[in-house]
Formats: C-alpha cells, structure tokens, sequence
C-alpha cells in the first residue's frame, strides 16, 4: 500500500481550538487511554489509521499517565504515548496536519507516573504542577511521543485540592481538605509560557477544572502575558452534565472562549446500553475491571440510561449514536474525545458525529426531560 502523506477530506466539522486562531480540529477526537491495557499496538495502530486516513480526524488526545486503568498488571505509564510515538514516527508526513494533545498529571502524593518521566524510570514520587516538574514531564512526553512539538498540552487535574465528582463521585468542597502547599496557578501558568516560547508546546489547556480554577488560570496568563488557556477537559455526557451549570458560562466564546473537550461521552461505554438488565459483556471494561467507573452503573444511572435507550429507540438510532450526537448539539462547540476497544465501536462512533445524523426537537426535549427528573444521576446520592 502506498503511504498516505496527507490526511483526506472528511465530512467531519473542523471547529477552532477554542482562541487559538491557528489551530482547527475535528469534531471527533481520538481517545487512547486503552492502549496498552485493553488495546495491543497493533490494534491502537488499526485505530490510528482507520480514524485517521480513511475518516480525517486530525485530532488526538493523550496523557503521561496513560493507560488506565492503572489497577491492570500491564499498566505502566507513558506506554500508550510510547505507541503512538512508534506510529507518528512511521507516518512523519502526517505529524504537521495532526493536532496531538497529551496531559502533564496533577497533584499526587506517590507517583508512578511522576517517577516515569525521568530516564530511567525513578522509584515512584509526587506529582506536582511547579515548574520542574512540568518541564521534566514535557520533556519525557516529547521523547514518547517522538514529535519535535505537543499541539495542545493540557493540565490533567489541578495541583491544588478540588473535589472532582467524575473521579470521586462527590462534588461537596470540604474546606478543611485545602492543602497549604499546593503550587500557585500562576508558577503552572509560568511554566507552560516558557514551553510555548521554547517551542515545545503550541498551546495549553485545563483538565477536571472548576469556574474558579478557569478564571484564575485567565488572570494569571493576563497578568504575566502569557496566553490563555485554549480547552478544557472535563467529564461530560447524558448521566454527568455539571459543565452546563456554570463552568460553560466561563468557557463561552463570548467570555473567555475556551473549547469543551467532553471526556467519557458514553460513561465508560455504559452508555452504549451494553450494561443494561445487569449484563457484563465478556471484556467489555466494566465486565474486566469491577471497580471502575462503577458510578454509571448506580440505580439513577441505570433508570435513566434505560430512559435514554427507549428515546433512542424512537428515534431509529443507537443509544451509543444519539448519546454521542448530543454532545454536538451543546451550543458551545465541542469536540468529543471518543474511545474503542475494537475497531466496529470506532466506527460507529465517529458515524455518531456525521452531518446525516440530526436529532430532532423532539429527541432533544425528551432527553432534557429525563435529566430534569435526576440531574447528574452518576453523582447524585
């Protein structure tokens, strides 16, 4: 087969990366974090190509701690960066045309991933957001990933306390967690300002973020003429809409207009309808790993995503397709980091996010109806 050296037309929508002017990607971002624990090599790069050459998603997302779960006896972080590494590096031609995003972990008190990012691989410590140890992890990330540059390098969670319910299933702020020593925003603003002069990042953005996380990364960046922050990262789908309360208010275009880039769209596949009437599908991700993502399949969880199915089903479509869709439909412009274990899924997945698939008024206004009876049902008590 001939080398692909450039990455075809797509009927995708190519939306800006939030300010940045010279950045566009796709609606459709490439997740990764199963490869090296759910996906072999070979399969991450069957993904690649598939979503790449043949459907034009120009986007990619990553993260120095990938893959996860973290619990498998395969994990080891960076192994996944380290595999699309060996891909971009058999495909060079393509690197300018992609957007690749990785993330540098926050706060942690015992590390793995902190202690990978020297070489060799140090004994596990803290992961922190100082500037030593950004750099050390942009570093380690570059020479994985073998790229010159990271297009959009991206603050997986803060440094500083927060409680994130995606993670913790918990959205209560509980004061006397703060920690005195948490590095200041404006020392992680410093160091990614550094890192785009260096040229090894294009721009940044925010992970698991609150409004006020996002607001004082703004003032920091202002004040030390910096630029902003480009995206953020943080859970969104039909069983976890927080974002919309007032996190989007931050975001909008017309305040600081930064991109929405919704991870887990499907709640950890949950959303696919696959777990339904206590199924555990044979290597499916919750099936395998029996204490992961478990939030998505609670009692409100269930009730509504089976709520979810009966719309979809009247709509002549795939939980897993309107469930994907809907997030297109967010009147911020989003574009949705997808994730497959097998190629069908892949798929289906990137189809979700064609121009032929519209969801009606109707299927709009039932969907909305269902998260007025239970809001955010993964976290709700």
């Amino acid at each position: 087969m001939a080398a692909v050296t450039s990455i075809p037309r797509t009927t995708l929508r190519r939306i800006p990366l939030g300010s940045a002017k010279d950045v566009f990607v796709t609606d459709v971002c490439l997740g990764t974090m199963t490869w090296g624990v759910q996906n072999t090599e070979a399969e991450a790069h069957e993904q690649l190509d598939y979503a790449i050459k043949q459907r034009g998603v120009n986007f990619i997302d990553t993260a120095e701690m990938y893959p996860v779960p973290s619990s498998d006896a395969r994990w080891k972080p960076g192994t996944t960066e380290e595999i699309i590494g060996n891909w971009l590096a058999k495909n060079v031609e393509l690197r300018k045309e992609l957007v690749v995003a990785t993330k540098v972990s926050g706060y942690q008190a015992k590390s793995e991933t902190a202690g990978n990012r020297t070489v060799p691989a140090g004994a596990p410590c803290a992961a922190r957001l100082d500037k030593q140890s950004i750099f050390q992890a942009c570093d380690a990330s570059l020479r994985r990933l073998r790229t010159d540059y990271i297009d959009l390098y991206q603050v997986h969670w803060p440094d500083r306390y927060l409680p994130i319910g995606a993670f913790t299933g918990s959205t209560e702020y509980i004061q006397s967690k703060e920690r005195s020593d948490s590095v200041p925003i404006r020392e992680t603003v410093e160091a990614l300002g550094e890192l785009i002069k260096a040229g090894k990042i294009r721009h940044y953005g925010l992970s698991n973020e609150s409004t006020f996380g996002v607001c004082e990364f703004v003032r920091a960046a202002d004040e030390l003429g910096v630029p902003r922050p480009v995206s953020i990262q943080n859970s969104f789908c039909l069983l976890h809409r927080q974002f919309d309360t007032e996190v989007a208010e931050a975001c909008s275009k017309s305040n600081y207009n930064i991109l929405l880039l919704p991870w887990t769209p499907l709640a950890g596949g949950a959303l696919s309808g696959k777990y339904l009437d206590g199924a555990r599908p044979e290597g499916a991700r919750m099936s395998v790993f029996k204490h992961f993502h478990q939030r998505y399949l609670n009692e409100n969880s269930v009730k509504a995503t089976k709520q979810y199915k009966e719309i979809a089903d009247k709509a002549g479509m795939s939980l897993t397709t309107m469930a994907l869709n809907w997030c297109k439909t967010r009147v911020f412009d989003t574009s949705t980091i997808i994730g497959a274990t097998t190629l069908e899924q892949l798929k289906e997945n990137i189809d979700a996010f064609e121009p032929s698939v519209v969801l009606s008024k109707e299927t709009l206004k039932a969907i909305d109806a269902v998260h007025q009876q239970c809001r955010d049902p993964c976290i709700a008590v």
